[in-house]
Parts: structure tokens; sequence; C-alpha cells
């Protein structure tokens, strides 16, 4: 999972669930961990800004602070693979 511009990830970040079954997210308050679900939620077609946690759909783009300014736009792609038929790039080859 990527996610860009989404609430509190004003840099690109980068998100990978290893393994098989059940994955959780774990923090103190105030770090993110909803914001996550949340953009899992809006990845995969949410539009309520009530059940994203918002006011209004431009909550959940990142509204900047004292030090980074707002940004324009939000963006979050999932990306599903089935290890069953992918197992990742070759080992020892790169670039392809």
């Amino acid at each position: 999972m990527q996610i860009l511009g989404f609430k509190s990830f004003c840099d690109r970040t980068e998100l990978k669930f290893h393994g098989d079954g059940l994955a959780a997210i774990v923090g103190p308050n105030g770090c993110g961990k909803s914001n996550i679900s949340d953009a899992i939620a809006w990845v995969l077609g949410e539009q309520s800004a009530k059940s994203l946690r918002g006011g209004r759909m431009e909550d959940v783009i990142f509204a900047g602070t004292r030090e980074r300014k707002a940004l324009g736009m939000a963006e979050v792609s999932l990306t599903l693979i089935d290890p069953d038929i992918y197992d990742g790039p070759p080992s020892g080859r790169a670039g392809n």
C-alpha cells in the first residue's frame, strides 16, 4: 500500500503486509493508525467523509503544518498479489 497526501501522510509512505492471515497496526495514540484504516476504506471506494472521520472530503487531504505546506491532492494505491501466482522478482537479477 502506498499513501501520499492522505490525512497525516504528507510524504509518500509504503506499507507492506507480509504473510498469511491477520495484520495488526499498533502504536501510541495520535500516530496515525486509524488513518491507515481510513486510507484502505478510501482506496476501496468509500466516499462518505463522515465514514472517513472527516466533515468534508477535503479533510482527507494533508492540510499542512507550521513546517510543511498543505498538499492539493491525496493518493492511495493498494496492490494485492496472489503468492500462488507471483513469488516476486527472480533473486540475483536486477532491473527485470
